[in-house]
């Protein structure tokens, strides 16, 4: 059966779900590569890997989701912090001089900031000229909850204080048991994909985001693909995804399961399944932010055709111990070194 689903996907087939558990499951690392290499090129047929410049913002670090695989976050009760705007002004100016063409811009769900300030934060992000990629699906879901409006009506209220996207964090696993345990007071899968898809039905771009590694089985990872992949279908409205491992450190998850951290090889096959089963999706990054430098230029041969943000700033995988940093001058010599063009790009991937 493996060498017909491999002869499948080589004539640019679709697979289906028992395809994609029997691939996960027999292929070799090798396979899975060439394969996800293939329709990389297939895809972006000319020997270029893409980057953007930008910074992430979070605004706050106070959040009432209790998430237990976050190290970032902290109580309402425990003393956390809101940006000011002078903070924000400073970012971007910074941003900006190292230039930047867009700010990534999440926070915790704060319990006591009405939907009028981050309309507010967002006009006076806006008048930088600054592209604002922001707000999460769980954090619009929050807002719509604190608002009592609708998500179409939040999403057109910050639309019209200048959101420009929408990042694709807060996916997590897209399955309602994995977010129960994991986040029982953040949006279920159905409201992740509702928030996706009014965004793309209203005309905003969005990307999507799978952090794997820590209490999911196959099956449901696959169901996570398949989620992302039918609304694909049915909008066309994601620019890129990002599959990125769970890292382990300072989280309570941790503290109560042995769970290790993700190794470069299950990195590389996910990110390679990724590639071979999303074949509507244009664009798939590299998570150099949790791999390094080195499994990232690997992962240009492992169906990546984007390496990413140069990340200014991070603050989220940080608080996990992570911290690797690279500067657009380093992005550019891994990429070239790797045998590839770089190219700076904007969110939608119109390339500069």
């Amino acid at each position: 059966m493996l060498q017909t689903i491999i002869a499948k996907i080589e004539s640019h087939h679709r697979i289906d779900d028992e395809e994609f558990l029997c691939l996960a499951r027999e292929s070799s690392l090798q396979q899975l590569g060439f394969l996800a290499h293939a329709m990389r090129m297939r895809l972006h047929p000319e020997p270029v890997v893409t980057y953007v410049i930008d910074r992430n913002i979070n605004y706050t670090d106070i959040c009432v989701s209790a998430c237990k695989f976050c190290a970032f976050f902290k109580a309402p009760e425990a003393g956390g912090t809101v940006l000011t705007k002078a903070e924000l002004a400073q970012k971007i100016a910074e941003t900006k001089e190292l230039g930047g063409t867009q700010i990534l811009l999440q926070g915790g769900l704060h319990p006591d900031l009405p939907l009028d300030f981050y309309e507010d934060m967002l006009r006076f992000m806006k008048a930088t000229g600054i592209h604002i990629h922001g707000f999460s699906p769980p954090e619009i879901m929050h807002f719509a909850t604190i608002s009592g409006c609708s998500i179409a009506t939040v999403i057109k209220r910050l639309m019209a204080a200048g959101l420009d996207s929408i990042p694709g964090g807060g996916a997590e696993i897209l399955n309602n048991r994995v977010r129960r345990e994991l986040a029982p007071n953040k949006c279920n899968a159905d409201q992740w994909i509702e928030v996706m898809a009014t965004a793309h039905d209203l005309g905003l771009r969005t990307t999507a985001t799978m952090m794997f590694g820590h209490i999911e089985t196959l099956e449901e990872r696959l169901e996570h693909l398949q989620r992302v992949r039918d609304l694909q279908d049915r909008t066309g409205g994601f620019t890129a995804f990002i599959p990125w491992p769970f890292q382990p450190d300072h989280t309570s998850l941790a503290s109560a399961r042995a769970i290790e951290k993700t190794t470069a090889v299950s990195y590389l096959r996910i990110l390679a399944l990724s590639r071979i089963f999303l074949d509507n999706i244009e664009n798939i990054q590299a998570s150099w932010v949790t791999q390094g430098p080195k499994i990232a230029q690997v992962s240009l041969f492992f169906g990546a055709n984007d390496f990413g943000s140069t990340m200014i700033e991070e603050n989220v995988v940080a608080a996990a111990g992570v911290r690797f940093r690279l500067s657009e001058q380093e992005i550019r010599r891994l990429v070239m070194n790797a045998g590839f063009k770089p190219q700076q790009r904007l969110m939608d991937y119109t390339l500069m």
